[in-house]
């Protein structure tokens, strides 16, 4: 599936309302914001596990759950990171069991958040790729339901509910800036914010860009992947999905270094004491940045979206 409709988006508010954190907006302090436009944070860290990932995959197990289709064996995915954490809290919530594969050299802190959801994790050889494998063969061997970081419509509808109550809040709202990793965030909140008329700014580092690289190729290809924020938005290639969601005329990818992210990420925690991942900070250096990317226009109604807050805050001075 290339494309997602905004009825799919719809579908997956409707199944997951009550069921996920309602995104918290605040306006930025006076000032702050990058010209003279109207700027709002949506801290959609403050999300169940710490990151937008949990609307993705309720939606996934809600959807499975509806049709009769999840599985007594549960649902199994290969992440270390965000999304396994949110399969995981989902699958506790829909009462089955979800199985992690990941890494050996996975962060102890990360295994230990999974196994505190109710996850049974596998560790698995030193890279993803082989994670990845052992996933795909238990879910062969098993029937286990397997879930995507965000290659899956699914995902990336859920995922398109956080534009959804944005515009609810914000029905003056122009533009919407957010990080792209795999692009399940961003395929979701811009078919939703095509409905809406409302434009997207899509944020990657300069040495983790899968969709601006696609952009240019036309078709996904795989890139390098060496950024701060690759723990995130460190996917090789993007999805089908969010290539022809950037190809739309509403869309803007802009690129931005590693320097100012790491700069962005430290304002956030300075000015706010917002302790957020890499990946939201990518979003804010968008606006923020020496020479930035993208400036909004005078009077510009500008939603930030913060992703996730899955960070070790040690190296956050002062």
């Amino acid at each position: 599936m290339d494309q997602l409709t905004y009825g799919d988006v719809k579908a997956a508010a409707e199944r997951i309302t009550g069921r996920v954190r309602p995104v918290t907006l605040a306006p930025a302090d006076a000032g702050s914001a990058p010209g003279p436009c109207e700027l709002w944070l949506a801290q959609e860290f403050m999300q169940h596990t710490g990151s937008f990932k949990a609307r993705g995959a309720q939606n996934f197990l809600q959807a499975h759950r509806d049709a009769g289709t999840l599985p007594d064996t549960g649902v199994t995915i290969a992440s270390g990171g965000n999304a396994g954490l949110a399969c995981a809290w989902a699958a506790r919530q829909q009462g089955v069991t979800a199985t992690v594969f990941v890494p050996a050299t996975a962060p102890a802190v990360k295994v230990a958040k999974l196994r505190a959801y109710g996850a049974v994790v596998r560790l698995v050889g030193t890279e993803y790729a082989e994670a990845l494998a052992a996933c795909q063969k238990f879910a062969d061997t098993t029937g286990a339901l397997t879930s995507h970081a965000y290659d899956h419509p699914l995902i990336a509808a859920g995922a398109g509910t956080l534009l959804e109550e944005i515009h609810a809040r914000l029905p003056g709202l122009d533009t919407v800036v957010v990080a792209v990793g795999g692009g399940g965030l961003f395929a979701g909140m811009s078919t939703a914010a095509r409905h809406h008329g409302i434009r997207v700014v899509a944020v990657e580092p300069e040495n983790c860009r899968a969709l601006n690289a696609a952009l240019e190729s036309g078709h996904p290809v795989d890139v390098r992947v060496d950024s701060v924020a690759a723990d995130s938005l460190g996917a090789r290639r993007t999805s089908a999905m969010a290539l022809h969601a950037a190809q739309q005329d509403n869309v803007r990818s802009v690129l931005v270094p590693d320097s100012e992210i790491i700069r962005a990420r430290q304002a956030l925690w300075d000015d706010r004491r917002l302790a957020v991942e890499h990946a939201a900070a990518t979003a804010f250096a968008a606006l923020t940045a020496t020479g930035a990317p993208y400036r909004p226009a005078p009077g510009e109604n500008v939603a930030l979206v913060l992703c996730g807050a899955n960070t070790d805050p040690s190296d956050l001075v002062h």
